[in-house]
C-alpha cells in the first residue's frame, strides 16, 4: 500500500505547496496526472494564495475525499449531506490533533505575513514551519476515512 503520509511530507520538501502535495500524493488513488494535480491545487498553498485562511494540507485533503468520495449530482442531496459530514469529520479530527485547520493559527509562534510573495525554501524555513508535518498527517487522516468510511 501506498504511503500517502510520506509522500505529501516529500513533495512538500520538494517545494510545492501544502495542498499540491496531498492531492499529488493520492494519485495512485485519484487517477489525477501530476500537472492536472498541482495545477488544481496551486491556489490553496498558505491558506488560500498565502491568505492564511484554510491550512492548504486539510484543502487539499478536501480535494482527495471529494474526487473519491464527492458527489457530482445537484439533486442529489442525501450524497451531499453525507459529503459534507464527511468534510467536516475530516476538518474535526484535524482540528482535534492540531488545534486549527487555520494556516494563520497553525503558524502561531512563525513571522508570516497574510499575502504576499512565496518564502525562498531554505533550511531555516523547514525547521521552523510545521507544514511538512501537516501534510503527512492530513495524508494519513485521508487514509484513515478512506478505511473508516469505505
Amino acid at each position: 500500500m501506498t504511503d500517502h503520509g510520506s509522500l505529501a511530507e516529500e513533495y512538500f520538501r520538494q517545494g510545492y505547496n501544502c495542498a499540491q502535495s496531498v492531492l499529488l500524493a493520492f494519485s495512485d488513488l485519484t487517477g489525477l496526472d501530476d500537472d492536472t494535480a498541482l495545477r488544481l491545487s496551486s491556489s490553496f498553498g498558505g491558506g488560500l494564495g498565502r491568505l492564511r485562511e484554510v491550512c492548504g494540507a486539510v484543502s487539499g485533503a478536501s480535494m482527495v475525499l471529494g474526487l473519491l468520495k464527492g458527489y457530482s449530482d445537484p439533486d442529489d442531496r442525501e450524497a451531499k449531506k453525507a459529503h459534507y459530514h464527511l468534510i467536516q469529520e475530516l476538518a474535526r479530527r484535524f482540528r482535534e490533533e492540531q488545534g486549527s485547520i487555520v494556516c494563520r493559527e497553525l503558524l502561531s509562534g512563525v513571522q508570516k505575513t497574510d499575502g504576499g510573495d512565496p518564502e525562498e525554501r531554505t533550511a531555516a524555513y523547514y525547521r521552523k514551519r510545521p507544514c511538512p508535518e501537516l501534510c503527512r498527517r492530513a495524508a494519513q487522516l485521508v487514509d484513515e476515512m478512506l478505511t473508516d468510511f469505505s
